[in-house]
């Protein structure tokens, strides 16, 4: 895979054409080695150039078609429906989709170009294109995502043994620079330093013009949504459909189900009539119509409208826009990417197109000055904070990705349109998914992975959304939100039932896991896990709506400088029999998740958790799969008292004793390692361990 940096020329490069040159200046991923390119200094003489479209679904500001047209006589735009990617689209996302590949064809061909769809695997899809129509370079997009890595690098495998022109067809890897930053190896770890930088915002580039490719290639006909979801299941196996199915039905609606009280409640988004009207122009295009749709002319009219907010309008298109915006702001801000962010994530507009557009409304407010205090419009706020954040995550990730601190290499998984990290490791052996709690991140479990691995093990750690450097949006953070992202780790990621280890509102979200989806769960393994333990629970009704309670807010921004100020005292009482484990390590990369962009949001969650439902009543049916470690030196709870508790309740369970604060696993990890692996094996030999007494107790040394 060919990538230009700016660290070094060879002699190669100066045969480079102008605008190939341009990505020098482009920050690139340095881990991919270099080769040698050998261009001919009369590109325009080559018959074509493919551009590989992915998540870039946009004429306006994509350095790949500018940097294409401007250099071969023909560009073929290729999208290609391979079902490794489609697989990780949620059913709104493919509704999408369709309809941006639609509009994307009708611009293509008001020049006189077209927009070439082909069903299959990219990297024999690509290999057949460029022998097809000799094309000497594939335009792609950079991609951070791990399985999206994974297809790029099989393209670049495919592509070696081809030859056009007397080579193999080179890659060329572009991306939509948000700031000017030439080296992302001197990316600031906090966002706090990185705002000091000042760095200047780059400017979109504008939409490439093209010439025909030619009337003889079979460009192929868009699909309907039903065609690719027929597609999908024949291209997917049993499982793969059966677990694509659970990830249907949200957490709260299976949650109902469990509890008995899902009749007549409708889990569907409720329309407001008043907005059933056809309206000209709407940008509201899939069937829920409940977030921004259609190609970028629509969504930038839409963008258009959820600026002006304020100023109310008379347009039937933005009073629609207006309508949703109230709908989707359940709390400051959280409107723009409710709407708009599927749109972001497709590449229908790219972040620095809303940075750009909602900056020149805000000089258009205030005779084309930017005041040091603040936007004059909370749209603004909205859009240009969203945009900025999400670009900071994407620079966190590309700058960690690959990065070997410990032997355990950080891959990217975008759930829902967020960047989460996780690391895998082992080549045989049981699943094993390790799951940390509030204010943690995978790192937590440094000392435990290798243990588990040499066990045989495979062992699967993630940071949870809203922690650690994986991305922290603004939304309303639950504990249904969180199961239901484990849960898409499971099908998506891990793919297959894992034993499944939780420490404090991690063991929660296990618990929840394995009471709203049990197939997917082998065990469970609770380390002073949050959660009560109550005698003859009955269930009650749950409350469908979820609002940031009153003060939350402040509540969130005090308690952040607390912890800021008290990080170090807090962390040593956890650990109070070795609290040299609670190092600096741990201090240094907590405090600075506490500055990210996004971090209020997480802690308001304090606010409104519903952790109602108790561990006993959430593992009922499982207790003989449930193995609970239990620090009885833990400052946070009554360890004594739960202990006692499910012993009664919840005879079954395999209840262990350890002398150790709230994190066993980190302050003892040779003991606690010995023991989940002892478990774990025991489970995967047809469950002796269901034959030891849950009365059996690990003695505090």
């Amino acid at each position: 895979m060919e990538n230009y940096t700016n660290e070094s020329t060879s002699d190669d490069d100066s045969a480079l054409p102008p605008s190939l040159m341009a990505l020098l200046a482009l920050p690139r991923f340095r881990r991919i080695s270099r080769s040698r390119c050998c261009l001919s200094p009369s590109p325009k003489e080559r018959s074509a150039a493919v551009v590989w479209l992915k998540h870039d679904l946009r004429l306006d500001d994509h350095p790949g078609f500018l940097l294409a047209a401007s250099d071969y006589k023909s560009v073929i735009p290729l999208y290609v429906l391979d079902p490794r990617i489609l697989s990780r689209y949620t059913t709104d996302s493919l509704e999408l989709a369709i309809i941006a590949l639609e509009d994307l064809r009708k611009s293509l061909k008001k020049q006189g170009s077209n927009l070439m769809l082909r069903y299959g695997n990219a990297e024999d899809v690509i290999e057949d294109l460029v022998k097809e129509v000799r094309a000497p370079f594939v335009f792609v997009e950079e991609e951070v995502e791990y399985h999206l890595c994974e297809v790029l690098d099989d393209v670049k495998k495919k592509l070696e043994g081809v030859s056009v022109h007397g080579e193999s067809p080179r890659i060329v890897v572009w991306r939509t620079p948000f700031y000017d930053i030439q080296d992302l190896t001197d990316l600031p770890q906090s966002w706090e330093e990185f705002k000091k930088l000042k760095l200047p915002l780059t400017l979109p580039v504008p939409a490439a013009r093209f010439s025909s490719p030619g009337s003889e290639l079979q460009w192929g006909p868009v699909p309907t949504l039903d065609e690719l979801k027929d597609y999908m299941k024949e291209s997917s196996c049993g499982q793969e459909n059966c677990w694509r199915e659970m990830a249907h039905a949200s957490a709260e609606k299976v949650l109902m189900e469990r509890l008995g009280n899902s009749k007549g409640s409708s889990m569907e988004p409720v329309i407001d009539g008043r907005l059933g009207k056809k309206v000209h122009k709407s940008a509201f295009v899939t069937r829920k119509r409940d977030t921004i749709g259609g190609g970028t002319e629509v969504v930038l009219n839409a963008l258009a409208g959820y600026l002006r907010y304020s100023e109310g309008t008379s347009r039937d298109d933005w009073q629609e826009v207006h309508e949703r915006l109230r709908d989707a702001e359940i709390r400051p801000g959280a409107s723009f990417f409710k709407l708009f962010g599927p749109v972001l994530c497709l590449g229908i507009v790219s972040r620095r197109r809303v940075h750009y557009e909602a900056i020149n409304y805000e000089k258009e407010r205030n005779a084309g000055f930017l005041s040091p205090f603040g936007y004059s419009a909370a749209t603004v706020s909205a859009a240009t904070e969203a945009v900025c954040s999400m670009e900071w995550y994407s620079l966190l990730a590309r700058n960690s990705v690959g990065i070997d601190e410990n032997a355990h290499s950080i891959r990217i998984w975008r759930w829902n349109g967020y960047l989460i990290q996780y690391t895998v490791v082992g080549n045989d052996g049981p699943a094993v998914l390790l799951v940390h709690g509030f204010g943690a991140f995978l790192e937590h479990y440094r000392d435990n992975v290798d243990s588990f691995v040499n066990s045989k093990n495979r062992v699967w750690t993630i940071t949870v959304l809203g922690f650690g450097k994986s991305e922290k949006p603004n939304i309303i953070y639950t504990e249904l939100l969180w199961a239901e992202l484990l849960r898409d780790f499971m099908t998506e990621v891990v793919g297959e039932p894992a034993h499944c280890v939780g420490n404090s509102i991690g063991g929660y979200f296990v618990a929840l896991m394995a009471f709203l989806w049990p197939t997917l769960v082998k065990s469970v393994v609770l380390v002073n896990s949050a959660g009560n333990v109550i005698p003859g629970y009955s269930p009650f009704p749950i409350s469908k709506e979820r609002r940031i309670p009153l003060g939350a807010q402040l509540g969130a921004r005090l308690l952040l400088l607390f912890l800021q100020f008290n990080v170090k005292k807090l962390l040593k009482d956890c650990y109070p029999v070795k609290p040299e484990r609670a190092d600096d390590f741990l201090i240094t990369e907590m405090l600075r998740a506490s500055r990210d962009p996004g971090v209020v949001m997480v802690l308001e969650s304090i606010f409104g958790f519903d952790l109602s439902l108790p561990l006993n009543y959430l593992l009922k049916g499982f207790e003989g799969k449930t193995l609970v470690i239990q620090g009885m030196k833990d400052p946070i709870s009554d360890p004594k008292k739960k202990v006692a508790l499910l012993k009664e309740l919840c005879p079954a369970m395999m209840i262990t004793e350890v002398n150790a604060g709230h994190c066993p696993h980190d302050e003892i990890p040779e003991e606690v390692n010995l023991i989940i692996c002892e478990w774990i094996m025991k489970m995967d030999n047809g469950g002796q361990a269901l034959k030891t007494s849950s009365q059996q107790i690990h003695l505090p040394q």
